[in-house]
């Protein structure tokens, strides 16, 4: 179990009011507040489906990410194209370290200034991931 909830203060109820956090024991929480009763979600629980979320995102779209890695890094050698593509490929892993060592505070103010939400019902279960300036497959 997690000790860190990767996206507090992302992370919102299907109304928009904000989801807390707690620690019950030594495992992170989401508190989501409904009818006036608090549901305890294990924060692994909703971190994970948003990662996977993003990394499906990710693989399909995984050669323009490895160019714009590349760009970024300014680098265009097989060497590191395989190195990201190798990455890119596993990123399960990187998600469990993300997991085990938590996302710095900068990164989720970063992610707040950008509009990225996470909207999750009192069960848990991922609504929608926010993410303003990406464009849907349904065009919206």
């Amino acid at each position: 179990m997690s000790k860190h909830a990767l996206f507090e203060g992302l992370v919102v109820d299907e109304n928009g009011n904000p989801v807390t956090t707690a620690m019950v024991g030594n495992e992170a929480q989401y508190v989501v507040w409904d009818a006036g009763f608090k549901f305890h979600v294990d924060a692994e629980t909703i971190d994970r489906q948003v990662l996977r979320l993003l990394g499906e995102q990710i693989a399909e779209h995984k050669s323009q990410v490895a160019e714009g890695v590349m760009k970024m890094l300014g680098q265009d050698d097989l060497f590191t194209k395989a190195a990201i593509d190798y990455s890119l490929d596993h990123m399960d892993q990187s998600f469990d370290q993300v997991i085990a060592n938590g996302l710095p505070e900068s990164a989720r103010t970063y992610l707040g200034m950008l509009g990225f939400r996470i909207v999750v019902n009192y069960h848990g279960e991922l609504v929608r991931v926010e993410q303003p300036g990406i464009v849907s497959d349904e065009g919206e």
